[in-house]
């Protein structure tokens, strides 16, 4: 379980209120997506569960334990690929896996490979990032956060620089991990993409003025629903309610 407990947040030195007394519980095997306006606090909100800022008032649990700081067991993925330019696209992805401590050589090499395949990376997985295009990079970066097989995955708007077709394989691939995983994963997906969260969350949160200022429970049959087919009746009836959250 994550637990966001009276959470405000401002940059030092700025008299602006990023996030204010924003509450908000995640619980074990919920795949949440978050929308919102531009600059209304999604990406800061992320940061947050991450550890790589501090909350500057309120607390934020994640397993029991107070959030101090990043930790191996909460994967983030930004809209900007984080690859280390010296190391090639596979080497990213290995050197991950052995900082996590948790898979042998066999199955770091194993883990690797299929995540590489799965995202359309493995002719490519001798290359340095300098070779590739951003598009690639994400990939490789997504394809690295994947193998890693966290408990908590954060992710901010992954897809965002990907075609079309790339973009629904690796929506069908997350998908496919997250109802698989036998730890109960949580996932948090940062997106602009009123369709995506469709098809993605078991809950859509909307944060507005640095609050949580509506949410809906969304089922499984919904979601498959509009995997197939964004025009069916039910389809279209989420998206006029959800689009109205942003009048």
């Amino acid at each position: 379980m994550i637990k966001v407990d009276n959470v405000t947040f401002s940059y030092p030195g700025s008299s602006e209120t990023v996030l204010s007394n924003l509450n908000l519980t995640i619980e074990d095997g919920e795949f949440l997506c978050i929308i919102g306006h531009s600059g209304c606090g999604k990406s800061t909100l992320l940061r947050l569960v991450a550890g790589l800022d501090a909350p500057t008032e309120g607390t934020i649990v994640v397993d029991g334990d107070l959030v101090r700081g990043p930790r191996a067991d909460r994967t983030i993925v930004f809209q900007q690929y984080s690859l280390f330019p010296w190391l090639t696209v596979k080497k990213n992805i290995l050197f991950a896996l052995k900082k996590t401590g948790r898979f042998s050589r066999q199955e770091m090499e194993r883990r690797a490979a299929y995540f590489l395949e799965k995202t359309g990376m493995k002719d490519s997985r001798d290359k340095y990032p300098y070779q590739l295009s951003g598009g690639m990079r994400q990939r490789t970066a997504i394809a690295r956060a994947l193998a890693m097989d966290s408990p908590f995955l954060l992710l901010d708007e992954p897809f965002g620089a990907l075609d079309t077709k790339i973009r629904r394989e690796l929506q069908d691939l997350l998908r496919e991990l997250w109802e698989k995983s036998a730890e109960k994963k949580i996932v948090i997906f940062v997106t602009h993409d009123l369709d995506e969260a469709m098809i993605m969350g078991s809950r859509i949160v909307f944060v507005k003025d640095g609050c949580i200022f509506r949410e809906k429970q969304i089922q499984s049959e919904i979601n498959c629903c509009c995997s197939q087919d964004l025009g069916q009746a039910e389809c279209l009836r989420l998206k006029e309610e959800l689009a109205g959250w942003y009048l």
